[in-house]
């Protein structure tokens, strides 16, 4: 039973290596699929798409959003953009730095105390 155990554990964890992303391609892929359109190009977001920039969402709900999305978002498919090419835009995704508190951004912070 301990071995069958073991041999779980070990098949996990290469499922879920064999499920992360690269962060390298996923920068091209979100470059060449559009994603930068709506998101920008360091996830900041807009007027036509979320800040994606450091989000919580784990890959799977990521790549359920992706799939399902709510809002103006297209849905993209598996067909069109398979799930190992979501993990490596996910990957890529988290590399996005925080965007700065707006007590760090001075010209915010003009527009804050001019109300």
């Amino acid at each position: 039973m301990k071995k069958i155990f073991v041999l779980a554990l070990f098949l996990a964890g290469i499922a879920s290596a064999q499920q992360a992303g690269n962060a390298d391609e996923g920068k091209k892929l979100f470059t060449r699929d559009g994603c930068w359109e709506c998101h920008g190009y360091a996830g900041q977001g807009s007027r036509d798409g979320a800040r994606i920039a450091a989000t919580v969402l784990t890959e799977q709900a990521f790549i359920r959003y992706v799939r399902k999305p709510s809002g103006a978002m297209p849905a993209f498919v598996e067909k069109i953009l398979p799930d190992p090419q979501l993990a490596d835009i996910y990957a890529y995704v988290k590399t996005l730095p925080a965007p700065k508190p707006v007590k760090d951004v001075p010209l915010l912070n003009q527009m804050k105390n001019a109300k």
